[in-house]
């Protein structure tokens, strides 16, 4: 990729890339926005940051848009690294969104769900989530071969675009389950097309070392940059409480940020010297950069942290004593290693039961109907695939589909979009179900198994997912298929037709569209 510092940072081997998270703010012309600004001009002339990542209405308010500071930012000689998220914009503005950036020759995506909306002008906005980061690292990929789609009696393909696109995985989940989707998630971010991958926000140091481990073993050599945020004790408490949903702070963590304040300085330095420990650790382990971050952040701070932490790389292993903040109880992929304080490349034993998760009989019964009705050969399925074909078009077609909304309802709070995921999630409808309708995986906010929205109301459904497969030996079927998004053509239509007729995804899986039963 020509003329991308960023891009050449990451992949040379030689270099370590950083970037420097900044918050453009909400308005126009604020002190917020003329602040970025000044900070991304001193990055620039400092010559140290690779890449200014903007971030993308962060904890689900409005803010300056990050694509148009993105433009700004560019003409002064710096990489900007532009937050794409996908809570505010359906599929058409995400195309026009990467159209726009791809036409100011911003290159560098760091693709994310986003925080769900929580406040906007006169209320809580509407969620969008129509598409998820994975369909997202799909669309830049085919964006970057050049797009083509139908038009007319013939196919359109653009001129390939020139895209860098990343994309996060959180190692810092306290449950198996939890985790386990997030690296099942992670494999088919790859999949998708992602470039590079940027881990999200924790201070425990063996979970850090646990993404390039899982990374190593399924030989995946895309770049890793490791998350430093330089924590003041205000954030660290609302992080501690789960206030800021994905971010992890441990109670010991948080006594040590407390008793740091108590110095002169209000305990800038502690902070600026436990980012600089975390530089060196991540560079001493084979990470590939780091990305910094933490509100008002001067520049000479960050570059503080850089040439500080460039010090004492030679000695990381003896700074890995300073990062033992494990979550109670939590779940690690790997054995941990007494030795170095950090894990064996043994992984952990999960033969056991999902502790985080109770088991629903349902899923038993929904399997066993499933594949009574629904796979190719059983008793019912030639059964349901004339009866559905003999209904489509006919005034049969509304009673059939009443009563199949009706049964799913009842069973699975079915939101009759018509291009049923059920048998994506064991049988959990990621429609209903899940407020940022992932049908590819969990978010990152889920917190001790809790959703992101729901803390302490309502279990992650990945988490309800992965319990109901373990239990029945099928738990990587979560890793397997990307899921496309829904067809909206579709909406409130009957699902069953649409399977038995080869009209939606699922239908593609076992070829319905095939002659006999």
């Amino acid at each position: 990729m020509h003329n991308n510092p960023f891009n050449k940072a990451l992949l040379d081997p030689q270099m370590f890339a950083v970037s420097w998270e900044l918050v453009p703010g909400r308005g126009a012309k604020e002190a917020a926005q003329e602040r970025t600004l000044a900070l991304a001009q001193r990055a620039a002339a400092g010559g140290k940051i690779h890449a200014v990542s903007l971030t993308d209405n962060p904890g689900g308010t409005p803010a300056m848009s990050a694509d148009f500071m993105g433009t700004e930012i560019k003409k002064m000689g710096i990489e900007p690294l532009v937050h794409l998220t996908c809570k505010d914009k359906n599929r058409n503005q995400i195309e026009s969104q990467l159209y726009a950036l791809d036409r100011a020759g911003i290159k560098n995506l760091l693709v994310m769900s986003g925080d769900y909306p929580v406040s906007g002008y006169l209320g809580r906005p509407a969620p969008v989530f129509d598409l998820d980061p994975l369909h997202v690292l799909q669309l830049i990929s085919e964006m970057n071969r050049g797009l083509e789609y139908p038009a007319g009696s013939g196919t359109i393909r653009h001129q390939p675009s020139n895209f860098f696109a990343g994309a996060v995985v959180s190692p810092f989940k306290a449950t198996e389950a939890e985790q386990m989707a997030q690296y099942y998630k992670l494999k088919k971010k790859i999949a998708a097309g992602a470039q590079f991958i940027v881990t999200q926000l924790g201070y425990d140091i063996r979970k850090f070392q646990e993404v390039l481990l899982f990374m190593k073993q399924n030989n995946v050599s895309i770049p890793l940059m490791g998350n430093i945020y330089i924590l003041p004790f205000t954030t660290a408490k609302m992080m501690n409480r789960n206030e800021l949903p994905g971010s992890i702070v441990t109670d010991k963590l948080l006594a040590e940020i407390d008793h740091e304040r108590t110095e002169t300085d209000k305990g800038v330095g502690a902070r600026i010297l436990r980012a600089s420990r975390m530089y060196a650790i991540m560079k001493g382990m084979g990470f590939n950069g780091v990305h910094i971050g933490g509100h008002n952040i001067k520049y000479e701070q960050v570059e503080e942290i850089i040439q500080q932490g460039e010090t004492l790389v030679p000695q990381w292993t003896d700074l890995i004593r300073y990062f033992d903040y494990p979550i109670a109880n939590g779940f690690y992929y790997f054995e941990r290693d007494p030795g170095t304080g950090l894990n064996r490349e043994n992984p952990s034993n999960r033969q056991t039961g999902s502790r985080e998760a109770k088991m629903e009989c349902s899923y038993g019964f929904s399997l066993f109907f499933h594949k009574l009705m629904f796979e190719p050969g059983k008793k019912l399925y030639g059964i349901m695939k004339n009866i559905s074909r003999k209904a489509a078009g006919t005034k049969l077609e509304n009673i059939f589909h009443k009563l199949e909304h009706l049964t799913k309802v009842l069973l699975f709070d079915c939101q009759d979009c018509g291009d049923c995921a059920l048998i994506d999630v064991a049988y959990l409808c990621p429609m209903s179900q899940c407020p940022k309708n992932q049908r590819n995986g969990a978010c990152g906010g889920s917190f001790n198994g809790w959703c992101e929205v729901y803390p302490g109301k309502k279990q992650c459904i990945y988490v309800r997912a992965y319990a109901r497969l373990k239990k029945h030996g099928q738990k990587t079927q979560l890793e397997k298929d990307i899921v496309p998004p829904c067809n909206w053509d579709l909406y409130q239509t009957s699902s069953w037709i649409n399977f038995y007729s080869g009209k939606d995804h699922a239908s593609k899986k076992y070829n319905t569209t095939s002659s006999g039963n």
